[in-house]
């Protein structure tokens, strides 16, 4: 006999099949009992990490099977309004990798669903907050040792990224993480965003304009500059420095052995998102099984996906747009604010 959540991944790309093995293998509480992916190639490989998981071509086969308890959606953004409207009218508990949806609008409606549904079921995959550094940082700027928070300096760096990643990605696939962790960080909402071009780097893809400085302006008066750069080529660096009235702390430096030789210092750096987030994702997938078995969640919630998908449609306009475009949100919903 078990109790283990009973967990349904959509999606068997790069990000599903990662979470197909983290569940099978390191994930306390919970089995696969799904994977739900249309390609039977990618669907095959998911299930060899999962012995004993059913496959399934499409979700709603998958949520009749009877087998699931709840639901992971690993797939690309443009297909996550269907899915999640259909596993809130399930009931069931769901955690969708970033972003909630592509736009606000679509974002708006899943939010409303899941208010009608009364309950809130969705934690969305920003896994930054359960990174220890972003954590620590962030008791930090509570706790106000070195006085308050002035100023937060990100970088977000790519060694290099694919053909089919276009402008627009550079804030919707990549700054989409800092409009979470940085007013998560800061404690306040952000309310403008602007986008500043410096010298392009040669070194890019011909169809990108990069790299990009994006500036925003929060509530609480915390100015924020985040450096995007997709075509660094050395490594992937996602680091901050926060400036306090009298200090600042940094976070994200690289770790490991240290190498003096012929005149040089050397520290390795991180070659992609699954190594400088491993920890992360594995504490955050934990957090979010713990939780579902009791009825809640444990991360950012329907309405924070909501707001970040505003400031992505602020920030898109920005990189076309001279000058900061204003981010406009509504009031948080009673709904959220009474579950924190």
């Amino acid at each position: 006999m078990t109790n283990d959540l009973r967990v349904a991944v959509v999606g068997a790309g790069l990000m599903g099949a990662d979470h197909v093995g983290r569940i099978a293998t390191t994930i306390a509480g919970a089995t696969v009992a799904a994977v739900v992916e249309p390609d039977g190639a990618r669907r095959a490989a998911a299930l060899d990490l999962a012995p004993g998981a059913a496959g399934f071509a499409d979700l709603d086969t998958a949520l009749a099977s009877g087998v699931v308890d709840a639901v992971l959606v690993a797939t690309p953004g443009q297909f996550h309004e269907e899915a999640l409207l259909k596993v809130l009218a399930a009931g069931l508990p769901v955690l969708c990798e970033k972003p909630l949806t592509q736009d606000p609008d679509s974002s708006w409606r899943v939010v409303e669903a899941e208010m009608a549904g009364g309950r809130q079921l969705i934690q969305v995959g920003f896994m930054r907050r359960f990174d220890r550094e972003y954590e620590e940082l962030r008791k930090v700027v509570a706790a106000k040792p070195a006085g308050e928070l002035v100023m937060l300096h990100a970088r977000h760096r790519n060694a290099s990224v694919p053909e089919s990643y276009v402008q627009t990605m550079l804030i919707n696939d990549s700054v989409v993480h800092e409009f979470d962790v940085v007013p998560w960080l800061a404690g306040g909402v952000v309310t403008s965003v602007e986008v500043k071009y410096p010298r392009r780097n040669s070194r890019s893809p011909e169809h990108l304009r990069e790299p990009i400085l994006v500036l925003m302006e929060l509530d609480n008066g915390v100015l924020v500059d985040v450096e995007m750069n997709v075509s660094i080529e050395f490594g992937y660096q996602v680091e901050t420095e926060a400036v306090f009235e009298r200090g600042v702390a940094r976070i994200g430096e690289p770790a490991g052995l240290q190498m003096w030789q012929q005149g040089r210092f050397s520290v390795a750096d991180h070659g992609d998102f699954t190594t400088r987030f491993r920890e992360a994702y594995d504490r955050q997938v934990q957090a979010w099984v713990d939780a579902a078995k009791v009825g809640t969640i444990a991360g950012p919630s329907a309405f924070d996906g909501y707001k970040v998908a505003v400031c992505c449609a602020a920030g898109v306009r920005a990189l076309e747009t001279t000058g900061p475009v204003p981010v406009e949100l509504p009031e948080m919903p009673a709904f959220y604010a009474e579950r924190g």
